[in-house]
């Protein structure tokens, strides 16, 4: 499945669990209910998958991913009044963390979904054969 017809899907699970819930709660329960979506379209994903951050050489903590979908998107969650511009650049960071090329920011907390498609600026597919979250077919 390509990268636009996986984030078509996911786009519209995130749509159908806040036509549901609607704004207000928790981003962990959206996480779930997402997953539920998920689930039920056939999508294969993984939740809160860790990765090392490194400065110079030298591990400095973990970061966990929402999701990582069909091991080629990753999305992040927020629950939020309004996504702002550092939200997108925390997106990215996580991109380029896990050298993943393409993935989806979404606010449930706004009175309308918020979504954004985000790029990684510096990835690096020759990389991604040593990456365990991406098989290479």
């Amino acid at each position: 499945m390509e990268e636009e017809e996986i984030t078509f899907k996911i786009i519209g699970c995130a749509m159908k669990v806040h036509n549901t819930l609607g704004n207000g709660f928790q981003e962990v329960i959206y996480q779930r209910c997402l997953a539920i979506e998920l689930k039920k379209i056939g999508l294969d994903f993984k939740r809160e998958i860790e990765q090392k951050i490194y400065y110079e050489g030298t591990e400095v903590g973990i970061r966990r991913a929402d999701f990582v979908i069909e091991e080629k998107i990753i999305v992040e969650l927020k629950a939020l009044i309004n996504l702002e511009s550092v939200h997108l650049a925390q997106a990215k960071n996580y991109l380029v963390a896990y050298d993943f090329p393409t993935g989806l920011l979404i606010n449930f907390g706004a009175t309308s979904l918020q979504y954004k498609k985000v790029f990684n600026p510096k990835y690096n597919p020759q990389k991604n054969s040593v990456n365990p979250l991406i098989q290479k077919s």
